[in-house]
Order: C-alpha cells, then structure tokens, then sequence
C-alpha cells in the first residue's frame, strides 16, 4: 500500500540519589506544570538494567489492562482524553436539528445511525442483500472480477487494494496502483507456520468461516464444505503473496506495466474490463505491487469453481460489514479477531466503535469541530519553533557524518531543507458536499462514505497531484512521514500531553514530542526513505560507497534487535522493524542535541531531584509506557513493523553515550554496550 510511516499501526543510583551536593534543585508547584511523577517510577530497578521499568515500573503494576483493550500505556491514555472530547462534540451534533448538508447534520447522523442498535439488530443481513443477490447472479470468472470491481468501488475492497496515488518515480503523476490482499487472517505466514499457536488460530479461523456461513441461512455440512473452500483459495492466495520484509523494499514493490504487458503476466485477467468497471478511464498504464500475487489470481479465476469464489465473495462481504451488522455477526467476528487473535477481553462500548468508524468516514469534519473546540493556535507555533529547531540540528548532525562523502551530504541536506510541515490540521478542508449521511441507516452511511473516498480517490487521476492532502484526520493520536510528498505531519491529537504540553519544561517536550518530530525526520533517511529524493521520487542519489556504509550501519541495528527476546522464545524481526528502530534511534539523537541548545539544556535547574538531561530521558521513557498482552505482542511481532514498547524505549538508549552519562550508566550494568558495538547512523 502507499508507503507511509507511523509513529506507532510506541544509573548505579535511585533517583532521590541523583542530586550532588550543593546542586540546585526545586519541586515543581501548583505554578509549573510537572508531568513526571516520581510514584511512577520503580527505583528498585537500576536505571542501567532496564530503565523502562525504572521509569514507569509502579505504574504498569498500578495500572492492568483493562478488559476491553489489548495494550494499555500513555498512548491508550492519551487516545481516552480523546474519545471522551470527540464523545461530547458527536452527542451534541447527534441532539441538535442541524441544517441539511452541514457538518454537525453528516456528524451527527452518522453517530446517531451508528449507536440505534435496535434498527441494526432487526436488519440483520437484509442490508447486504442487493450485494448478495448480484453474487448469486455470477455465471463464470469475468462475473467474479466484475462484482469485485463493484465492491471495491464501494470501498469493500475484496481480493486486492485499487487506489490512485503518486507514481513512486514521478510523483507529479497519479496512477492507478493494485496491492495484494484477499486473506481472512492477519498476513501470509499464518497459513503456513507450523507452531502451536499459528495451528490454534487456523482451526479457530476454520470454525468461524463455518459459523459466518451459517449465519447466512445454510445447513452446518453446507457451511463446513464452503469453509473448506474458501480456506483453501486463501491458502493458494496466501502462497503467492509477498512477505512483509520483502515489501520494504520499494523497488520491488515498484512494478510499472502497460496493460499488454500486465495481461502477458497475468493470464486469466481481463484487465481493460477490470478498468472499466473500476471507472479508471483513460488508463495505459499502472503500478502492481506484487506481480506473482496478481498471477495467482489470474490461475485462480481460471482453475476455481466459480461456486467457491462465490463462497469467497459472500464470506468476506459479511466479514468487512460484521461491526455494522447484528450482535450475532458482530460478536462472533469479535471473538475470532479480538479474543483469538488479540487476546481483548471484552468489546470496547459501542460508542467508542461507532466513533471511530465517524472518524474514518468523515473525519475531516468531525476534525473541524475538533479543532474548533479543543485545539490552541499557539500550540501550532511552538511545534513550528520545535520542529525547526530539530530540523537544523539534524543538518548540523549530517554536516558532522564521518562516513558520508560530501556529494551525498549536500543532497541529504537539500532533502532535509525541503521537508513539508504540516502541524494540527489541513489548510484546506476535504469536501463533503456530495456525501449523503442519514440518521437511520448505518450500513448505507458506510457504504455512501465508502464510496464516497473512492470517488474521491479514483477523481485524482489526469488532475495535479495535491500535496495539501492528510493522510490522517486531526483528532488522531499519531504522526507520519510521507516519502512522496517529502514532509512530516504532526495531527492535533498528538499535541498533548505525554507528547507536548504547551506550558511544560523543554526537557519534558523535547523528550517526548520532540523525539516524535525527530523519528518521522529519520524516516526520511531510514532504509526506505533515504532512496527517495528531496522532490519525494525514488531514485538512488547516493554514491555507491555511502549506500554501503549506511547498509553496513542499519544492519548493527538489525543484529540488535534480532537478538532480542519476547514471549520466552520469539524473536523480534530486525529487518521488519528496521526503519522504524532507525527513527526511533535517530530521532532520540537529534532530539536531545536540539534540547542542549536550549537555554534549560545549557543549565538548568533541577526539578524533583532530576537534573534537566535526567528528565529529559524519563520523558521519552514516559512516552513508550505500556503494557501489552502476549496475544496481542505475538500478532504484533508478526505483522508490525513497531518493535514492543520496551525494546522502542530502551534500545535507542543503550546506544546513547549521552544516556549513559546522564544516569551514571557503567560496565556491567544490563543496558551497558562498549562503544565499539552502538549503533550509530544520523
């Protein structure tokens, strides 16, 4: 899919031991805020044997995962400040007589449709029922790829991903874009791993496919045989699709074909109707991530009865729709993607569902009430002086590079000098006007909303490419790089507390929101972003000597992290989670030389016992607090290229001689690394 990266899918002394004599030193009061309470912290752990739980060990034992999350930390508290705001604005819009068209009208019907459970509940699967008469009416495989094409433009997206973006290589144009998908269970793998817990989750999938079928009014062997089927055309699919690590890697991922030569290589697809029905007109040529995959399905179409992609199309269809749908579909698809796969105890209420699902629809207009509300604009400057801060101490730091030859430096200069910021919100707001929302019909608001985007999406084609575009909607609890647009972008939901606090101390947003503009920075220059160039193409504008120095440099990274255990006997994926564990290493870095520039940096006093260093550590340790559960860890590891929260925490710091200064860290201690083993890239 479009390559975009998120910042999450997160001492030999105690600390009332840190002060010297005769330093000074003060307790922050009622006048200054101080986010780092003491009480979180287990100082029975030495800083430099794990300072994850040195800094937030009494929390994560006073604080378990609720029964209705699978992980539980600052962001989780962060995100419940959120929806707690965004509850409010979407009650208010709900209960007002809001005039037609307008955002509070679209809102608030949409929340209102979404939490009238009694409606959803006498529905059943009769909304789906128009769908469902079209796939009984399939004759032969083109029929197949003609109700596919249907569902996808009503943003169902079955078989595979069809989107308009940027081509990776000029990124002036749009293009039509195809990503491999189709599978009922998280990634590839779990169709062929062969431990006890991937074999669980087959028989466990198996049995839900069987129950999903029998909700759609057919006998238990009926329902058993077509699971049977539809398994085994995943299987097929699931052969023939790319692994994570190999999508890394943007050139491999970067197939551009004309149409006759994307026939030539996919025998059985009739690809001019397939753009047709797609409405991509005028269309000679497009990109295909994973050529096999669309190979595979073309074998497929010709080889599979057409009752079993018939099957296949009615599963996946009651799949996608089954958290709009009655409590029966919804709790079985709950039990097999939350219990089984993720081990959530409980279904989060159905008002944090329904508001997530009015996020995703229409977000730009629940981020306008957002933001209106609940959104400084002197917030947005102080990010500005932060980002721009960073910005030149990351030009300083690659000025500094003893491994980068000039030529490559000038160029990585020119691509940092270049960065897109965009900070809280868009400058232009998305259009909603052709959208229609009712108040008394949910799975029609998201279909409409469904087809509403891909409209939107496939209307790019032939146009100027918009740089002004979000990819994420303002309320989010996150951040991305894009490498086509070059830039960086911070939402407003990200700008609060642990992240940034407008009237906190600079170590405590240095540390923490600084470190986040500091990671998506590096993302820039990690093993992905570094080959795309300062105009966001992908094109190799490296010396051929500097690209084997910095592979020989991320690969340190990659040693480390493969060597890190979780869940008594799994590793962490060092390659899947290399360009992340880069930013988080280089935006650490450049974040703390940026706060030493400041004037609380170049001496400032102590707070609670901690020097202004100290703090600044303990609020990137803040940041990455978290529990997870071993169901959850264990997807994760598989599918997620964010390493586990403690490792993000303390990995970044055992190669930090800064960190080790700070805390007093020496030979012996658990996080201790001699020099000549750190890893050291930006």
């Amino acid at each position: 899919m479009k390559l975009i990266h998120t910042l999450f899918g997160m001492a030999l002394v105690s600390f009332m031991s840190c002060q010297q004599p005769g330093e000074k030193d003060k307790t922050a009061g009622k006048t200054e805020r101080n986010l780092l309470d003491p009480a979180n912290m287990d100082t029975t752990v030495r800083p430099g044997d794990n300072f994850f739980l040195y800094a937030n060990g009494a929390w994560l034992k006073n604080n378990p995962i609720p029964p209705t999350e699978t992980r539980w930390g600052s962001f989780s508290e962060l995100q419940e400040h959120n929806y707690k705001v965004l509850h409010e604005l979407l009650e208010e819009a709900a209960a007002m007589n809001a005039a037609a068209g307008s955002r509070e009208q679209k809102v608030g019907d949409f929340y209102r449709s979404g939490m009238d459970s009694a409606a959803i509940e006498k529905a059943g699967l009769t909304p789906l029922n128009a769908i469902m008469r079209r796939i009984d009416a399939i004759q032969d495989a083109n029929g197949v790829m003609t109700e596919i094409a249907a569902q996808i433009t009503t943003g169902l997206s079955q078989l595979f991903y069809f989107y308009v973006s940027p081509d990776d290589k000029n990124v002036t144009q749009q293009i039509c874009q195809f990503w491999q998908g189709g599978l009922g269970l998280p990634d590839r793998d779990y169709y062929f791993d062969k431990d006890p817990q991937s074999v669980k989750i087959r028989e466990a999938y198996n049995q839900y496919l069987v129950k999903i079928f029998t909700f759609m009014g057919i006998s238990t062997e009926e329902a058993e045989a077509a699971a049977r089927n539809v398994f085994e055309l995943e299987t097929k699919l699931a052969g023939a699709s790319m692994k994570r690590v190999d999508m890394r890697d943007p050139y491999k991922v970067y197939n551009k074909f004309d149409l006759a030569g994307l026939g030539a290589r996919t025998p059985g697809v009739d690809w001019k109707s397939l753009f047709a029905n797609l409405k991509a007109t005028g269309v000679d040529s497009c990109i295909v991530g994973q050529p096999l995959f669309f190979a595979e399905v073309g074998k497929q179409l010709k080889s599979t009865p057409v009752d079993t992609w018939k099957q296949y199309l009615r599963f996946h269809l009651v799949n996608k729709m089954s958290s709009y749908l009655n409590s029966e579909i919804d709790k079985a698809s709950f039990e097999f993607y939350g219990r089984t796969l993720r081990g959530q105890q409980e279904q989060k209420p159905r008002w944090k569902r329904v508001l997530n699902d009015v996020d995703g629809s229409v977000g730009e207009l629940l981020g306008q009430m957002y933001v209106d509300k609940h959104f400084r604009p002197e917030a947005k400057q102080r990010m500005l002086d932060l980002v721009d801060n960073l910005q030149q101490t990351y030009a300083d730091r690659i000025n500094r590079l003893d491994w980068m030859s000039d030529a490559t430096k000038q160029k990585a200069l020119a691509k940092l000098g270049t960065f897109m910021k965009k900070i809280g919100y868009p400058d232009k707001w998305k259009d909603y006007s052709k959208l229609t929302v009712t108040g008394d019909n949910y799975v029609q608001n998201v279909l409409n909303a469904s087809a509403f985007e891909y409209d939107y999406n496939v209307a790019k084609l032939g146009r100027p490419v918009d740089r002004m575009e979000w990819a994420m909607t303002p309320p989010t609890v996150n951040a991305y790089y894009n490498p086509a647009f070059n830039e960086i972008v911070f939402p407003a939901g990200i700008l609060q507390y642990p992240f940034f606090d407008f009237d906190a101390d600079d170590a405590l947003n240095y540390g923490g929101i600084g470190a986040v503009i500091g990671h998506e920075m590096t993302h820039g220059f990690d093993d992905q972003g570094r080959q795309y160039d300062a105009h966001g193409n992908l094109h190799d504008w490296w010396t051929p000597e500097d690209a084997r120095k910095f592979t020989e440099k991320a690969n340190v990274v990659v040693e480390q992290f493969n060597n890190f255990v979780v869940l008594d006997s799994v590793h962490v994926n060092g390659h899947l989670t290399l360009g992340e564990n880069l930013a988080d290493l280089g935006g650490l870095a450049i974040a703390y030389e940026a706060f030493k520039k400041t004037p609380q940096g170049q001496g400032g006093e102590r707070i609670d016992g901690f020097t202004p260093e100290q703090r600044f550590f303990l609020s990137w340790a803040q940041v990455w607090r978290a529990s997870t559960r071993p169901e959850e860890l264990a997807q994760r590891i598989k599918t997620d290229p964010h390493s586990p929260n403690e490792l993000r925490c303390n990995a970044p710091l055992s190669n930090m001689p800064e960190f080790y200064e700070a805390f007093g860290i020496q030979p012996g201690d658990k996080m201790y690394r001699p020099d000549e083993i750190r890893a050291k890239v930006w």
